[in-house]
């Protein structure tokens, strides 16, 4: 499952949410999103946990908990990426 995390305090890497999210089970990448010129964290990011129930726990923990002073925001990501029920074209 991919799941969306913002509201990253800019002084986190992504090692440390690696660290945080591997707390709930295995974490296959973590992709904290960077401005292309300055190169800093734009405070958000994306966690894929390959275990949809870990993923899940994941989230109903870390959700609104604190982490470097900042209320970390984790949900689902919803995105353009196809589901089953879609039609295939």
């Amino acid at each position: 499952m991919n799941i969306f995390v913002s509201n990253i305090s800019f002084k986190v890497r992504e090692e440390n949410l690696k660290e945080l999210f591997s707390q709930y089970g295995e974490v296959s990448s973590v992709r904290i999103i960077k401005d292309k010129q300055t190169k800093r964290s734009k405070g958000y990011g994306f966690v894929e946990m390959p275990n949809d129930a870990e993923a899940n726990s994941a989230i109903n923990a870390l959700n609104g908990t604190s982490h470097n002073e900042r209320a970390l925001v984790v949900t689902e990501a919803k995105g353009p990426k196809h589901d089953s029920s879609s039609p295939a074209n």
